[in-house]
């Protein structure tokens, strides 16, 4: 597989798959939202890869490198710094363009944010949305909410801590 995204860890280290810990060994470059975070995962479980920046700010500059290694036929593992890479986080460009163009990708089961909040929170599983992140002004993020205000099922949502 040319493009596997890997899920990290949300927190501890140690909440890694095997399997995650066995592409991460084996792949020829790891593209990360940030090297720096990525570094202390890898350096965690003693893997030396070369690492790409791959953020919210410089994923669509990236599409062209990303093409040209999928192309060569590298296996190329996409992290984020933590969680799913594409639920909320840089990737989901990465997988249109790699899917649009024929080039295989794999997602492996791992960690995600909203699922974890969702079960801890006690609240119904059964039927849920997931929102993401309210984009916007007030007024937009306001109107957003009063939309789905009557809304039966469970409302997932991720707050950042930057905003108010």
């Amino acid at each position: 597989m040319p493009l596997v995204l890997v899920p990290t860890p949300i927190g501890n280290l140690q909440d890694i798959t095997l399997r995650a810990l066995e592409v991460l060994k084996g792949c020829d470059v790891v593209a990360c939202e940030d090297t720096r975070r990525t570094l202390k995962l890898l350096n965690h479980y003693g893997i030396k890869k070369p690492l790409m920046s791959l953020h919210e700010h410089n994923e669509v500059m990236r599409l062209g490198r990303m093409r040209e290694m999928l192309s060569e036929g590298l296996l190329v593992a996409l992290v984020s710094d933590a969680g799913t890479p594409g639920i909320s986080d840089p990737g989901e460009i990465v997988v249109r363009m790699a899917i649009d163009e024929g080039f295989p990708v794999d997602v492996l089961p791992g960690p995600s944010a909203a699922i974890t909040a969702l079960v801890m929170s006690g609240l119904g599983t059964r039927r849920f949305t997931f929102e993401g992140f309210l984009e916007g002004r007030r007024s937009f993020k306001e109107a957003r909410l009063r939309a789905l205000k009557d809304r039966e099922e469970t409302l997932v949502f991720y707050a950042s801590p930057h905003q108010a």
